[in-house]
């Protein structure tokens, strides 16, 4: 019966692991540190050779690069530059196919000697797709192919026996990143396109999320006529558990608004009730706010003025919704 082989292993030295983290942070700190001053005229075309790509940006890696590489791709499609990743392997045994003239390629490899990366370097150059290389070697057969090299060199890896892709990989990781938000800037890629692409994240609700898409309308928008009675007033309130009641004309433009607040001050100073009418208990000119901004406007509103709920008006000033925090909060605007 085959046994797998004992890995040999010494006392945990706590100080000692502190001290290699201490460590591994600052040679990726320093690896990173390094690119700055290898930005220069070959990243800047780099970033002006993929704005003018009409297809999109293959971005190939094996091993460690390709990690990097699958991220790379993940970030430029996601900031407004259409990418996708190719593994190379795979790209040997059909998934070239996936590359078109119309399309560049950025292959990224610590070594630029790596045989699934190479070998696949003749069948880009035929098909006349642009080359731009990521390496920490220039001058290996990656960085001689390519049309733009893009030194991410660093002294050492983090790693005791200089053997693990670890400093590598952060500045090539860092190199990406940097592409990345060249080319946003380059696009005017804005909050509202990041959005777009986002949206089951929180700030792609944020920023999508109209208020119009949220807010309540019809039957379940209380709303009462000016000289509606006090206490049909109160059964529209209740019926809706808004907290408050719109006070229309009869164009439902809206007059005023009662709520939960008002009542309790009108009971304290012991007015008679039933005596009175909508319009004669309503607060005239209240808060309201446009069906077409964005829920989140909705919310910044609420907390400025330090209240629960808004009504809501068309551009004619008519009443057509009703929207308070709980409703935002089921939404998850806020």
């Amino acid at each position: 019966m085959l046994t797998a082989p004992k890995i040999p292993s010494m006392p945990f030295d706590p100080d000692q692991a502190l001290r290699l983290a201490q460590e591994t942070i600052d040679i990726e700190a320093a690896a990173v540190l390094g690119l700055k001053k290898r930005i220069g005229p070959a990243f800047a075309r780099a970033v002006d050779t993929i704005l003018a790509v009409r297809g999109r940006v293959v971005v190939m890696g094996i091993g460690k690069s390709g990690h990097i590489a699958r991220k790379t791709a993940a970030t430029l499609a996601s900031t407004g530059t259409p990418a996708m990743f190719v593994h190379p392997a795979e790209a040997s045994h059909g998934d070239l196919g996936m590359i078109k003239p119309v399309d560049l390629v950025l292959a990224i490899s610590n070594s630029g000697e790596v045989d699934e990366v190479t070998s696949l370097l003749p069948v880009i150059k035929r098909l006349g797709a642009p080359l731009i290389a990521m390496t920490g070697n220039p001058q290996s057969t990656l960085g001689r192919h390519a049309d733009i090299v893009l030194d991410s060199g660093v002294d050492k890896e983090a790693c005791p026996l200089n053997l693990a892709p670890t400093a590598s990989t952060t500045a090539q990781l860092a190199l990406g990143d940097a592409l990345a938000v060249a080319l946003l800037d380059a696009r005017g890629f804005r909050s509202e396109d990041f959005a777009r692409s986002h949206p089951g994240g929180s700030l792609g609700r944020k920023l999508l999320t109209h208020l119009s898409d949220v807010m309540r309308t019809g039957e379940l928008v209380p709303r009462v006529t000016t000289t509606t009675p006090f206490m049909d007033l109160m059964r529209e309130m209740s019926r809706t558990g808004f907290g408050a009641a719109a006070v229309v004309d009869g164009g439902d433009r809206l007059k005023g608004i009662f709520t939960d607040g008002d009542l309790r001050r009108l009971i304290e100073r012991g007015a008679d009730l039933r005596s009175l009418s909508a319009g004669e208990v309503m607060h005239a000119n209240p808060l309201t706010i446009r069906d077409d901004v964005l829920a989140v406007e909705a919310a910044e509103l609420m907390d400025q003025r330090g209240i629960t709920r808004l009504l809501v008006v068309d551009a004619e000033g008519r009443l057509c919704g009703a929207i308070n925090s709980n409703d935002l909060m089921r939404a998850k605007v806020i």
